[in-house]
């Protein structure tokens, strides 16, 4: 993961395995005033990035911030289609 600005670009997989250190990592630098999540550079993803980005985008919206989600791989919109959350990712596209 690294930070560019005001966007955090995820790197490598995203998955059960690596989820809990790259969401606690993603949430302080959302906290810091990074406000797009850009999963461009994302290899292998599972439903653990799904979740990852409807927790980032939950706890900024509590906090009154705005974080959108960029790059969406077309694994990870498909995951979000089955559990029935892809509006919810797509109206925060960036």
């Amino acid at each position: 993961m690294r930070r560019e600005g005001d966007r955090l670009v995820l790197e490598g997989p995203v998955n059960f395995e690596t989820a809990p250190a790259l969401f606690a990592d993603a949430r302080k630098a959302c906290r810091e005033g990074a406000a797009i999540v850009d999963f461009a550079a994302v290899g292998a993803i599972d439903s653990a990035a799904v979740a990852m980005a409807l927790a980032l985008l939950r706890e900024a919206q509590a906090e009154g911030r705005q974080v959108a989600i960029a790059n969406v791989p077309a694994a990870m919109a498909n995951l979000a289609s089955l559990y029935s959350v892809s509006d919810i990712i797509a109206a925060s596209r960036a």
